[in-house]
């Protein structure tokens, strides 16, 4: 279902699944929830609304600017949202990676 992460919506984050976990994401500690008690994928800087994990789960970055994130579901999760239904997603590891776009002489996350 997740083998390749899929393209989005502007802004959006593309999650797939990941087979190759480091041992140090494995080990590492995780990122805070927010005051909601989510784990945020993406948050929308117009909006305010965000793309989160409410429940179980540890969300690592990974080194680097832009991340990505690895995405730690031992008990299968749901991506939640304020404008459409949660994305069931099984059980395991998946790749959190912001869709970048290019301006002159740098990458930049794209903004809601």
């Amino acid at each position: 279902m997740f083998g390749r992460p899929r393209r989005t919506g502007r802004g959006q984050p593309c999650t797939g699944r990941e087979t190759a976990v480091p041992e140090r994401a494995r080990t590492a500690a995780g990122e805070p929830r927010d005051a909601r008690g989510r784990l945020v994928l993406a948050f929308g800087e117009v909006t305010g609304h965000a793309h989160a994990i409410p429940g179980p789960g540890r969300l690592v970055r990974e080194p680097g600017p832009h991340g990505p994130f690895l995405l730690d579901l031992p008990e299968g999760g749901r991506v939640v949202h304020e404008e459409h239904a949660p994305i069931p997603l099984p059980k395991g590891w998946y790749r959190v990676v912001r869709q970048r776009e290019y301006v002159p002489g740098a990458y930049r996350i794209v903004a809601d």
